[in-house]
């Protein structure tokens, strides 16, 4: 049961299994734990007080030792493309002391779709070498509260329609409160979302990956950027562990036509990964698994000593999976201004 820091609990981010357990423990009605997730779920109360078919004796016992838990941005910045991104305070008790940190989320609008990109963790442990969030070191993960926060609390959250876990952190190194997120969000007693709305991202952390495939048919977006393994590893340490012919492998037991997505994001740098015979490499090392592709442009930053491959290079490279039967796509740069995109997040106040 998460606890804020006030030591109270925390209801928002709880399962119905979760809040049954509190209200048996606490005396209450049976039913109780189904209402006050159709309050804070269905309803969206930030009100124990607003809970008003729950008995007043109950309302005053939760108000003693609960609240909902959750927290509006403290900031948010509006790019020149209508990408808006949001700034949320973590805070935490550590050694008696208050401790403030920040995580980022984007909310992308692209005519009737509306994505909101979801951090998962302060900073990342992956350690890729390209990231601009992994430069700020890794500082805790977030509670399945937490991570429904950036959601539930933005101006645009009714009018949200797909959910990207690809914001700060690697989200299969918080599985436990990435997989509760996801029940929060598929489930009849929570938002009730089709998992088709929902695509989780990852380095590919093979173990825990195959955990989500068995346990949640949410979309899966693997972060590849290179084929050719020692190149990989130069740039993202965690191939030395879970290597990517390893993902591969499990991907293709999963690989059921049409139950899911499975993408491959592949950020282009000028020099490094975007020539021919990466292409090639890339052809044949997802020969035979349904899958897209998803180039990105890479984002500069003073910190990232790389620079973008151009566009007709990446174009070149888009063409030449297609030819071999991979559907792949250049995907649109959204909110680089605002240090909005992809790799650029860093959870930090302005000035």
């Amino acid at each position: 049961m998460a606890v804020n820091n006030t030591n109270m609990v925390s209801l928002f981010g709880q399962s119905l299994h979760q809040l049954q357990e509190l209200c048996q423990e606490e005396g209450f009605p049976k039913y109780t734990a189904k209402q006050i997730c159709d309050w804070i779920y269905h309803k969206r109360v930030n009100d124990i007080n607003a809970m008003t078919n729950l008995s007043l004796k109950t309302r005053a016992r939760l108000n003693e030792m609960a609240c909902v838990g959750r927290n509006t941005p403290v900031d948010c910045q509006t790019s020149c493309d209508g990408t808006k991104k949001y700034l949320f305070a973590i805070r935490r008790q550590k050694e008696g002391k208050e401790t403030t940190d920040y995580i980022e989320s984007v909310f992308i609008p692209d005519g009737e779709r509306a994505t909101l990109c979801v951090s998962c963790q302060m900073g990342c442990r992956m350690g890729c070498r390209f990231c601009v969030t992994g430069k700020q070191g890794f500082k805790g993960s977030l509670s399945s509260g937490e991570i429904l926060n950036q959601i539930f609390s933005i101006p645009e959250s009714e009018q949200l329609t797909n959910i990207v876990f690809m914001g700060m952190g690697e989200p299969l190194d918080n599985y436990e409160a990435i997989k509760q997120t996801l029940e929060v969000l598929t489930a009849e007693w929570g938002l009730g979302w089709s998992p088709r709305r929902l695509t989780v991202s990852t380095v590919g952390i093979t173990p825990v990956l195959k955990r989500l495939l068995d346990e949640c048919q949410c979309h899966i977006a693997v972060s590849l950027h290179n084929a050719f393994p020692d190149q990989r590893a130069s740039m993202m340490p965690m191939q030395k562990k879970y290597p990517l012919h390893e993902v591969i492998e499990l991907l293709k037991k999963y690989n059921w036509y049409g139950q899911r997505r499975i993408s491959f994001e592949y950020i282009m740098f000028e020099g490094i990964n975007d020539d021919l015979g990466h292409a090639a490499e890339l052809a044949r090392l997802l020969h035979g698994l349904n899958c897209r592709v998803n180039l990105i442009r890479f984002h500069a930053s003073p910190e990232v000593p790389y620079r973008s491959s151009g566009e007709r290079t990446m174009t070149t490279f888009r063409d030449y999976l297609d030819h071999q039967g991979i559907t792949c796509t250049i995907r649109a740069s959204r909110g680089e201004d605002i240090m909005a995109a992809c790799g650029l997040l860093a959870g930090k106040l302005k000035g």
